[in-house]
């Protein structure tokens, strides 16, 4: 780790309401799109699939974003130390509207892949630093009334990415979710430059260079291992063997850095607070389980079910409704109860959301499915702003940043890493699905199938595309094309019905498991002090809750 000498931005724009105003919208375009592009692409997924093929690879489009941009949040905020708010800021938007510009002009997954990583190190720096100007900028009431603007420009975001993207798939082009960030992001660049200032004062940064390269080799090296586990190699293979090595390692490594850093990525002294150790797991728990609804759903709507893309979307927006409901009633209803009930009934809410989706069949219509999301969104809603008030209470404002911050992380990571897991249930289940029941069939559609054979044996995952782009059947001859339809589409249905319903099986467990840790939460007191767990105590006594049983 090296020690610099850097110049952390001072803005002093109090006074200068017009910079102030600019600066805001500009963060708020930029807020809004980078949080865009984490749903937007979920309900174009079947569609890309279809033109590019490659369905094995579908969970690294999402994952490729969630990595990179969970991997640079802590990096960024140690780099705006030492260049400036603008200077970081203004990076992270030109790598972002250069890594849409990328997207939108990929003719392969494989290259879609790699952009959405470089669209993801803007991203991720965009996050972090928009909370951090408007800290900077503002003060007492108007920082709040600003942070709970931004909050909800998130949250819509999220209610509105799935139906755009719907809505762009089918009435324009896929590509353009992805071109539609570019004037967009253009427009917050200028706002940033003129209104944000660069004045600095000198101060010293340790960086954990250490730290920020085990935590992403090992993060890097467990998602490979699910991804490639028992698709590309067998379970027992040595590759997979040896990446799982490498993630006990370097994370193993990564804890010992860690202990003895003078300013760690993870302080480990936070995990002596068993609230903070409660709500790391909880967030974790729920995020592997969330991100895996986010993710396969339109799948399920689109390629079972036979909804367009926009239906799909308009699937997938009440569970964001039902979220942003039991979001804005949960913070009230947290003081009354407290959060032992809240946790145990939100994880209690999504067990009964995920049972319900692995009822969902051919037989679905679009309001049983929203009800479905609805109960799923209900609970995610009630879970998610109490962890935050939590571990907000049980800390003192002095490392209430760095709490914060580490609770975030981790909630990213159960994403990231339960995108990717899920992914893996859902490659292996898919692939032992299909080979053994289209074999027979196919054989039997004469000479013009032999492609279609090849499929079956060493792709067969390749002929879901025939659900999702009615391109794949009109490229087949006539009479093959028929026979396809009725003797081999009920079965490719059935197959990918069956793979997601394992999925959702799994994160059924994942839920119990957080039902479970929920159980053991400790009471806080909520004290209304706006400085948090002992007032103006010192950050090292931070490391006991602020009241547990």
């Amino acid at each position: 780790m090296a020690e610099v000498t850097s110049q952390a931005g001072q803005l002093d724009l109090e006074a200068k309401g017009g910079k102030r105003r600019l600066v805001i919208i500009g963060l708020l375009l930029g807020l809004f799109f980078s949080s865009l592009d984490q749903t937007v692409v979920g309900t174009a997924m079947p569609t890309i699939i279809g033109q590019l093929g490659h369905i094995e690879l579908l969970t690294w489009i999402t994952t490729a974003y969630l990595l990179t941009s969970t991997s640079v949040v802590p990096i960024a905020g140690k780099l705006a130390d030492v260049f400036g708010r603008r200077s970081l800021y203004l990076i992270g938007m030109v790598v972002f509207i250069i890594g849409s510009a990328l997207c939108g002009a990929a003719d392969s997954m494989i290259q879609l892949t790699i952009y959405r990583g470089i669209q993801g190190i803007g991203g991720g720096m965009l996050m972090p630093l928009a909370m951090t100007i408007i800290g900077d900028i503002t003060t007492g009431e108007s920082r709040a009334k600003f942070q709970g603007m931004f909050m909800a420009v998130f949250g819509l975001s999220s209610v509105l990415g799935p139906q755009l993207g719907g809505w762009i798939v089918d009435y324009w082009s896929w590509n353009w979710i992805f071109y539609i960030n570019l004037p967009f992001g253009v427009l917050a660049t200028i706002f940033i430059w003129i209104g944000l200032g660069n004045s600095f004062e000198k101060k010293k940064v340790v960086i954990d260079y250490a730290g920020i390269v085990t935590m992403i080799i090992a993060i890097v090296s467990l998602l490979l291992a699910l991804s490639l586990g028992g698709k590309d190699y067998g379970w027992t293979s040595w590759q997979i063997i040896a990446l799982f090595i490498s993630f006990v390692v370097f994370s193993l490594v990564f804890l010992y850095v860690e202990s003895r850093a003078k300013d760690p990525i993870l302080p480990l002294y936070l995990f002596k607070n068993r609230i903070f150790t409660i709500v790391i797991l909880i967030g974790f728990l729920m995020s592997l389980g969330m991100f895996g609804a986010l993710t396969f759903s339109p799948l399920l709507m689109q390629g079972v079910v036979g909804m367009s893309a926009t239906k799909a979307a308009s699937v997938m927006t009440p569970m964001m409704f039902g979220m942003i409901a039991t979001s804005i009633l949960g913070s009230r209803l947290l003081l009354k109860v407290g959060l032992r009930p809240m946790l145990i009934g939100g994880m209690g809410i999504m067990v009964i959301g995920f049972l319900l989706f692995s009822q969902l069949g051919l037989d679905t219509t679009q309001l049983s499915a929203s009800m479905v999301m609805i109960v799923l969104g209900l609970g995610m809603g009630m879970i998610m702003p109490s962890l935050g008030i939590a571990v907000q209470e049980a800390f003192p404002m002095e490392i209430r940043g760095t709490v914060t911050s580490s609770t975030t992380f981790f909630r990213s990571i159960g994403g990231t890493v339960g995108i990717a897991l899920l992914g893996a249930v859902f490659n292996h289940r898919s692939v032992a699905d299909i080979g053994n029941q289209l074999d027979p069939v196919l054989s039997q559609m004469g000479p013009n199938s032999e492609k279609l054979l090849d499929m079956a044996h060493n792709n067969p995952q390749g002929l879901y595309s025939s659900l999702l782009s009615p391109d794949f059947l009109q490229a087949l001859p006539k009479p093959v094309a028929e026979m396809f339809n009725t003797s081999v589409t009920p079965i490719l249905k059935d197959s990918l019905l069956d793979s997601l319903h394992a999925l959702y099986h799994v994160s059924i467990w994942f839920c119990v498991a957080g039902l479970v840790v929920a159980l053991f939460t400790g009471k806080v007191k909520f004290s209304g002090n706006p400085r948090g767990a002992g007032g103006k105590k010192d950050a090292a006594s931070s490391a006991q809750p602020a009241a547990q049983e």
